[in-house]
């Protein structure tokens, strides 16, 4: 259920950093929302874990900007890589630019990059905050700011900001932002799935934007179809080896 309305961000932040401490982390690819929770938490003076999925095909400007917040806040900023057994064998039945050619080779991508290294990253921790906006795209419209039917426990501080909130913030407090904001992108993944927007475009235009159906998401962030569920497991089971089946829906199941 939505909670409505959602409690003020700093609110958010530091209930969690309380309630969960050292089992709770920053879950960032560097976009605006995400640093916006990263400085806000740097405030309470409290120890904060980040972490970043590094899928092996990110700009150099992610690289960047992880620089800059680890040496901005003291943080240390973990990386989480795909499994490279996984990855390989993905490469040799796929090639390496499988998500071109539909929308369940791109989800298999991404399962295999993000979705899966994230669940396993996230069974070391009870809760995890992430920068989503109920404004992004539709999908987004019905997320709970704090979503305790997950597990781990999903919080989402700024669900309820809007775009100029997340700007005028980032002025005021001089939050360092990504490089590629600075050339027209709005939201920002791997290097070959984003671009920047063109004019009149959506926030999430710029995101595998070849595609002319399908739900701008990599399935982190929110369960698709039945039907590309089913696709998506039957295109991991022929893929992983054998003894990873229980590990097969790890992000849906885990409500990632």
């Amino acid at each position: 259920m939505v909670e409505s309305p959602a409690r003020p961000a700093e609110e958010v932040i530091g209930w969690a950093l309380e309630k969960y401490g050292k089992e709770l982390a920053i879950c960032t690819s560097f976009q605006k929302s995400g640093s916006v929770i990263i400085d806000m938490a740097s405030k309470f003076n409290l120890p904060f874990r980040v972490f970043t999925l590094d899928t092996g095909r990110l700009p150099e400007e992610t690289y960047q900007i992880l620089e800059t917040v680890r040496q901005r806040y003291g943080v240390r900023v973990e990386t989480v890589a795909p499994d490279t057994t996984e990855l390989e064998q993905m490469s040799i039945e796929h090639g390496p630019d499988l998500f071109r050619r539909s929308v369940a080779n791109r989800l298999l991508c991404c399962q295999i990059r993000k979705v899966r290294p994230l669940g396993r990253k996230l069974r070391g921790f009870r809760a995890y905050m992430v920068g989503l906006r109920r404004g992004q795209t539709a999908d987004r419209a019905s997320l709970p700011q704090i979503d305790d039917a997950a597990s781990p426990v999903k919080i989402s501080p700024l669900l309820d900001w809007s775009r100029q909130e997340v700007d005028d913030y980032i002025r005021r407090h001089d939050v360092p932002i990504h490089p590629l904001y600075e050339k027209g992108y709005t939201s920002i993944g791997c290097a070959p799935c984003t671009r920047a927007i063109l004019p009149g475009e959506d926030e999430r235009a710029g995101r595998w934007w070849w595609e002319e159906d399908g739900d701008k998401e990599c399935g982190i962030h929110f369960r698709p179809d039945g039907t590309m569920e089913r696709t998506i497991d039957v295109m991991l089971r022929d893929l992983l080896p054998a003894g990873s089946e229980e590990d097969i829906g790890l992000g849906f199941d885990a409500g990632l």
